[in-house]
């Protein structure tokens, strides 16, 4: 029989005040030799062995033994005994342990059966152990019992405090919540035996955060205890609770931990303006959408909240300024919408509001949630540039416009109260060809040289103005100048004509179809007339037939052409437009007579005459290019020959230099003319500076004719024609001195009795003009006589 019990220790067990004793039995069903201590045989060993292993049912039950946990003592604990009937006490019995834990937190006397536990034991880690027990024959070693099982069960003592695992806490709540209003749950954990006494039954409390916050003792709930909490006024919070354990009795452990409870922004304060008014001062040359200052309402709450949305309310100034929402510093940029002018208008007023735009229903009675300011806007004056008006020109002018004919008065003026003088120039980059001159004073736009429809028909000039007293304000105008058409040009023939007839032609023969082109652009369209000149209207051998078309037909009038006779016919074909004036040009037909086969086609036009004969010898080549190099070199030795003796002009230092005679091969016209350099014009300090100038390629500045002019002093339109057309003439001459010069001209004005006694108005033109009287002067002016005299009939036959 089995007995196990754990007996009282005064010295294992002080302190616990009670002893526990376990016994259990176990009824066996073999024989027992009571009172013998004869060891069996071996055939009774073996007969109680079988019956050991059929044996499945005993009349006991091993139980549990109990050992309090967290054992401090120096000495091994006691945990329990285990006793075998067949033990008399001699030592034949040998007790051995196995399984969880033995002989590491368990030890058995192996004599006695008294088990000890060896280690401190911890519930928390571990709760209980599973160990087995035999009793062997000490001196055989073979089973006196079956091995049994058995458990050693850990017993619970309030020693773990509870604990917030989960700590510490960070939560949040709506301002002015109402009271009872969750904020958080927090959870205590007690890792002592929750089935075994009170050791972990927590009970919450709240050491810190009163009055503002409750916490619920049964479920650790944190709530507000206090309406009203503005987040303006105090935003962070730090709640410390307790949890206890021992359900809150006197003797429990406790653990605390901290929420750190934050509250949340609603919008409950309305937006203020700091300043009621605003000083802010703008120049009135401001660009479209300029900032011109800043607006800000204090909102005390935050994020979307504290959003704000300016308007202009009221004020002189909507329509000349904005006011614009910075949407990450919530401040009003007001900004320019208009041009501004400090003559027009000096100072706006305007009234700005600033809105919260997501509000909140419950909170609409601390509102009204908008303010507004007052803004004064003063606007500076600057020095301005010209301004002209109109804004954009456009001149239609006719091509034939005389040179210095005014085509446009170009208006501007200084906006500024100073109301400066103006001085006008054309911006050169802009009419590179220089075709027009501006006043400086006046802003009057004149050709400066002749307008060509067919070669520029249009010019889009710009037209500077500066001011007198500060040229760095320059204003600038646009002016387009569309150059008109006039008949200017006669029509001619699209290219050059070539007819050729056949000896066999009969009368009445096409054999040229001519057309002709004109440079100008008519309003009505081209009209050409065609007709044979009135040289060539009787001619015999050909007529001309206008088909209304601007073409026409040239036909034989006879048959019967013989080469031999005449093998070539210049026909003048007179050309006339449809414009006003009418424009005629006479354009010449070459026809060549040729022998043709009896189909018409040509075979020889006597061209033959104008080619090299084949049989011409490659020695004859080589004559031929030897001579013409020969009279090359003869060219080139006469002209250095000429060049040679002439002589270099040199001053000579000694003389006097008003005194000097220029000496040159040139015969000059006597006393007409009047253009010799006037030396005089160097001692002239006044017109010295205009002839110190740098070249720029001789064209002369426009603008250096006005610049030593008086301000009061304005140039007769006449002159102003004179000049510009010389100037042109200038510029025009391609034999004009490399250097700059000066020359004056005797220009008496229109109206004079003698006209103009200057030698420049005799330019050479296509006039009819006679030079027969050449002849007269003498064998000195036989060669021009021979150049500008009547010329010899061509003798041309049509």
């Amino acid at each position: 029989m089995w007995t196990s019990g754990r007996m009282s220790n005064a010295k294992n067990l002080f302190g616990l005040g009670v002893s526990l004793y376990f016994w259990g039995l176990m009824d066996l069903t073999t024989t027992v030799l009571s009172g013998s201590t004869r060891p069996l045989t071996e055939g009774q060993e073996d007969n109680l062995s079988d019956k050991l292993h059929q044996r499945m049912k005993r009349s006991w039950v091993w139980n549990q033994f109990f050992v309090l946990e967290e054992y401090t003592g120096t000495d091994p604990l006691y945990v329990g005994k285990l006793h075998s009937d067949m033990d008399r006490g001699d030592g034949s019995i040998k007790y051995i342990l196995s399984g969880e834990g033995a002989g590491i937190v368990f030890t058995i006397d192996d004599t006695t059966g008294d088990i000890h536990a060896i280690q401190r034991l911890d519930r928390e880690e571990r709760s209980q152990y599973t160990l087995r027990a035999q009793a062997l024959d000490r001196r055989t070693g073979r089973p006196m019992e079956p091995e049994s099982e058995f458990i050693i069960k850990i017993q619970d003592i309030n020693d773990n405090e509870p604990k917030f695992l989960d700590g510490p806490y960070v939560a949040s709540v709506p301002e002015m919540s109402p009271v009872g209003t969750s904020v958080i749950q927090v959870t205590a954990t007690d890792a002592d035996d929750p089935t075994y006494g009170n050791s972990a039954r927590v009970v919450y409390s709240i050491l810190q955060g009163q009055p503002y916050f409750s916490v619920d003792s049964r479920t650790g709930l944190i709530r507000t205890a206090l309406m009203n909490m503005d987040r303006e006024a105090k935003e962070y919070y730090e709640v410390i609770i307790q949890a206890k354990d021992m359900g809150g009795q006197l003797g429990g452990l406790a653990g605390t931990t901290t929420v750190n409870i934050s509250l949340s922004d609603v919008n409950d304060n309305p937006p203020r303006f700091p300043q009621k008014h605003y000083q802010m001062s703008v120049l009135e040359s401001a660009p479209i959408s300029s900032t011109v200052g800043r607006v800000v309402a204090k909102d005390l709450d935050e994020g979307i909240n504290a959003e704000m949305k300016y308007s202009l309310v009221d004020g002189d100034g909507l329509d000349v300024f904005d006011i614009n929402t910075d949407p990450n510093y919530q401040v009003g940029i007001i900004t320019v919408r208009k041009p501004l002018s400090f003559e027009s208008k000096k100072s706006y007023t305007l009234k700005v509001e600033g809105a919260n735009p997501h509000l909140e229903m419950r909170f609409l009675n601390l509102g009204p949630f908008r303010d507004t300011t007052t803004v004064h806007i003063s606007v500076e004056d600057v020095d301005e540039p010209p301004v002209f008006e109109p804004s954009i020109y456009f001149v239609e002018v006719p091509e034939n416009v005389e040179i210095g004919t005014t085509i446009q008065i170009i208006s501007a003026k200084d906006p500024d109260v100073t109301n400066n003088s103006i001085r006008y120039s054309i911006d050169r980059s802009s009419d590179p060809g220089r075709f027009f001159y501006v006043d400086i004073t006046s802003g009057a736009l004149m050709t400066a040289r002749p307008l060509d429809r067919e070669d520029i028909s249009w010019h889009n000039i710009t037209v500077l103005a500066m001011e007198l007293n500060n040229p760095s304000q320059v204003g600038s105008v646009s002016v387009t100048v569309k150059v008109l058409d006039v008949n200017d040009n006669a029509p001619e023939f699209a290219r050059f004509y070539e007819a050729f007839v056949c000896e066999n032609a009969k009368a009445g023969q096409l054999i040229q179809t001519v057309s002709a082109i004109d440079r100008d652009d008519p309003q009505e369209g081209q009209h050409f007339y065609y007709s044979l000149a009135p040289e060539a209207a009787n001619n015999p051998n050909f007529t001309l037939r206008d088909n209304q078309d601007n073409t026409a037909w040239i036909l034989t009038r006879r048959s019967g052409f013989r080469q031999n006779e005449q093998n070539t016919f210049y026909l003048p074909i007179l050309i006339s437009d449809n414009g006003r004036p009418v424009l005629s040009s006479t354009g010449t037909l070459t026809v060549h007579v040729c022998s043709c086969d009896e189909e018409g086609a040509v075979m020889s036009c006597n061209a033959e005459a104008y080619v090299l004969p084949v049989s011409l010898s490659r020695g004859a080549l080589i004559a031929i290019l030897a001579c013409i190099f020969v009279l090359l070199v003869l060219v080139l030795l006469i002209l250095s020959m000429r060049r040679q003796r002439k002589q270099p002009y040199i001053i000579d230092e000694e003389e006097n230099i008003h005194e000097n005679i220029v000496r040159y091969d040139d015969e000059g016209g006597g006393e007409e003319d009047t253009e010799a350099f006037d030396i005089a014009a160097m001692w002239n300090p006044r017109e010295a500076q205009l002839v110190v100038k740098n070249r720029q390629d001789m064209l002369p500045e426009i603008e250096s004719l006005s610049r030593y002019v008086p301000q009061a002093c304005v140039m007769d339109n006449n002159v102003h024609n004179y000049v510009l057309a010389k100037l042109y003439e200038a510029d025009m001459d391609l034999w004009a001195p490399p250097f700059d010069s000066l020359q004056t001209y005797m220009f008496e004005g229109n109206g004079s009795v003698a006209e103009s006694l200057s030698s420049l108005q005799s330019v050479t033109t296509d006039s009819d003009q006679s030079y027969d009287y050449l002849t007269d002067w003498g064998p000195r002016f036989k060669k021009l006589a021979e150049m500008y005299g009547a010329t010899d009939s061509s003798g041309v036959l049509w």
